[in-house]
């Protein structure tokens, strides 16, 4: 069985790496914002840091791992996606510790996708497979995402932002459908078909794989009542714009 081994590990570099961005973030790009807006997008600042980096480097995970399942043994690729990860999640979670200890919902989901990349990085030191793919399905959106919540923020001050945020919503909302509606679920019905059958079970503990499969599915389930609720408010926003007009 493998050993822990801290000194392989990329999260002290990427730690500063993202904390470094908040700081600039904060006290420098945004130091001009409401100071009720400041801290959402400090946050969305570090997420575009660290979303599409993330997919690249989960995409060449995958890529140079072939073939790979969801019991196979970690590879160092697969460690140091995690770590940037890790790390990412540690900084924005802190940050909601900090600035936003009311935001339980984001806080509780930090703290179980933290609980999931290092369990999987440093517990069992397999299972990356299905995490990789994970990561890429979650933050193929996230540039997208975040443009959209920053304009969002000032849409009630700035007309630009006001319409770059409308102009946003309908291409954001289809891709995070494919992804967390359509393409998500399958994938993580595909995972728990694997790890409920306890073919994992020799390698990785049952209450671990498990685990997982609540963490992604939880996440899940609130990404569909998410962005559902978003189409719900879009086709509002049409119709009563709709009825405007015919007045």
């Amino acid at each position: 069985m493998e050993t822990l081994n801290l000194d392989d590990s990329h999260i002290p570099a990427f730690f500063s790496l993202f904390s470094v961005i908040y700081v600039i973030g904060y006290f420098v790009a945004f130091r001009n914002w409401n100071p009720k807006h400041r801290p959402d997008a400090t946050s969305c600042l570090i997420s575009l840091a660290h979303g599409t980096p993330a997919v690249v480097l989960a995409i060449y995970a995958l890529l140079t791992n072939l073939p790979t399942g969801f019991a196979s043994q970690n590879s160092k690729s697969d460690n140091l996606a995690l770590d940037f990860s890790i790390a990412y999640f540690t900084v924005d979670l802190i940050h909601y510790l900090v600035l936003l200890p009311g935001d339980v919902l984001f806080i509780a989901h930090h703290i179980a996708t933290l609980f999931v990349f290092v369990t999987c990085r440093y517990m069992v030191f397999r299972g990356a497979f299905a995490i990789m793919v994970l990561l890429v399905l979650a933050e193929v959106t996230s540039a997208l995402q975040n443009i959209w919540t920053l304009a969002g923020l000032r849409r009630a001050d700035l007309a630009l932002a006001s319409n770059v945020h409308r102009i946003l919503s309908p291409p954001f909302y289809v891709l995070y459908s494919i992804m967390r509606v359509v393409l998500g679920p399958l994938f993580f019905l595909k995972m728990s078909i694997y790890y409920l059958s306890g073919q994992a079970d020799d390698v990785i503990p049952r209450w671990i794989s498990f685990s997982w499969i609540v963490v992604v599915g939880g996440a899940i389930l609130v990404s569909i009542m998410w962005i559902l609720n978003l189409w719900l408010e879009l086709v509002r926003e049409i119709k009563g714009i709709g009825g405007k007009k015919e007045r």
